[in-house]
């Protein structure tokens, strides 16, 4: 029996714009944060290739750390809300710093790199990990889990987009040829509203519905649970895969336009046709209803992998026209996949809670899991590929370069969803469905 919804709009659309908040510093990460490395800050490719190993390493474990915190959090506030009160002002204040172009020499701004891009991420995972574990907590209602979870990813990819279009044009805006200047203010700007937004999100959510008797279990009888969760699994290695086909595209893009195309202004345009994946996040409600969540995104990535074969055309024959097409229809399939997420997230949470365990910290813990392992090794490959080929920041690329570049941009990415699409075949959703209703959690 279908229960009933017990969200209202206000919270409904402060849970979703908690999303939006930590994408404003987020997006600037996964987009520009390579680029302003190696051509703004003065590090080397294969610098930033190590440091970005070393980081998402470090996140890894901070993932599993920040998720047995909540789940072992006792607070008149619940487990994973708190967090939003307790660790927003230090995210805001590294991302900051991370945009700071100190005075140092060499080694001295390599280890500015690394205490403040190794800060960033640990209060990173502290302020979006609640977002997925808090979910599950919110409603009963199966639908209603699914609208917040749109509502949620609407938001977000929103404000990708805004970041994507816009971080260029504001950077030109407060720094005009000084890049430096250009980034700092733009990242300040973003870490104010991104501060006012994740308070708001603890003012107004509530977790309603939770098994006291579940929720502090030890950390053996949570492992047994997670060795029998297999839709756990295989939604943690898609989540890995997209995140890890996000980072190699995404972080090339400006490389592609400026080094290829030799034509810098046109990043905002082409991620201004990422604003498609607004519609595969509203398509998801009505399509998940008929075609169930698995099947929903396996629609994604048919989609996806569809755009992102027109964009690699567009590469061979130089068109921008089919990169522009390319990226319009990948980004409505990526609406679809990344919407369904923590919705899918939140499912594996509750079939978790059939065996007898409310471990949704640990569990949520895999979408900060695959987005930190998907940059890192996506960070890696580009950074890496880059310094292999004889990459050097602001300067016409040798043909094995370019060569690199449109690989990482067109091509990697194209492989990878197809490795995406096979593994998530194998997700039993409706094994995991009747689980649920059987037990009525």
């Amino acid at each position: 029996m279908q229960q009933p919804w017990q969200t209202k709009w206000p919270e409904r659309i402060s849970y979703g714009l908690s999303d939006a908040a930590d994408n404003l510093v987020f997006q600037m990460m996964t987009t520009y944060l390579l680029f302003f490395y190696t051509d703004v800050y003065g590090l080397s490719a294969s610098a930033a290739a190590i440091l970005f190993v070393v980081a998402r390493l470090a996140d890894v474990v901070e993932s599993l750390i920040i998720g047995i915190m909540i789940d072992h959090t006792h607070s008149r506030f619940g487990k994973s809300r708190p967090f939003f009160l307790w660790y927003a002002l230090p995210y805001v204040i590294f991302a900051i710093l991370t945009f700071v172009t100190p005075n140092f020499g060499g080694n001295g701004k390599l280890i500015w790199a690394y205490v403040t891009y190794l800060g960033l991420g640990f209060f990173y995972t502290a302020v979006n990990l609640p977002i997925t574990s808090i979910l599950p907590t919110m409603s009963k209602n199966e639908h209603e889990l699914t609208l917040l979870g749109v509502i949620r990813q609407f938001f977000g990819s929103a404000v990708q987009i805004i970041v994507a279009v816009f971080t260029l044009p504001l950077v030109a805006l407060f720094g005009g040829s000084n890049q430096q200047q250009g980034f700092l203010y733009t990242i300040i700007l973003f870490g104010i509203i991104s501060l006012g937004l994740i308070w708001n999100t603890f003012l107004q959510v509530r977790e309603r519905f939770s098994q006291p008797e579940q929720a502090h279990q030890p950390l053996k009888d949570v492992w047994h649970m997670l060795k029998q969760n297999k839709p756990w699994f295989i939604i943690s290695a898609v989540i890995l895969l997209y995140w890890l086909t996000t980072a190699v595209k995404n972080q090339t893009t400006i490389y592609y336009f400026k080094y290829i195309q030799h034509s810098e202004s046109l990043v905002p345009l082409v991620n201004g046709f990422t604003f498609a994946a607004l519609i595969g996040v509203v398509l998801i409600v009505s399509a998940a209803k008929h075609l169930g969540k698995k099947h929903t995104m396996l629609a994604g990535i048919g989609i996806a992998t569809l755009g992102q074969i027109i964009l690699a055309l567009g590469t061979v024959v130089n068109q921008l026209p089919l990169l522009l097409a390319g990226t319009f229809v990948n980004s409505i399939g990526n609406g679809l996949i990344i919407g369904l997420v923590s919705i899918m997230i939140a499912d594996t949470i509750r079939y978790g809670m059939t065996m007898g365990i409310q471990a949704e910290g640990i569990l949520a813990s895999t979408d900060d899991f695959g987005v930190n392992v998907g940059l890192g090794l996506g960070g890696l490959v580009t950074a890496g590929l880059f310094h292999l080929s004889g990459y050097t920041a602001n300067h016409a690329q040798n043909v094995a370069t370019q060569h690199m570049i449109t690989l990482n941009y067109a091509w990697i990415p194209l492989m990878l969803y197809l490795v995406m699409f096979i593994v998530l075949l194998f997700y039993n959703e409706k094994q995991l469905l009747a689980a649920i209703e059987a037990s009525d959690i």
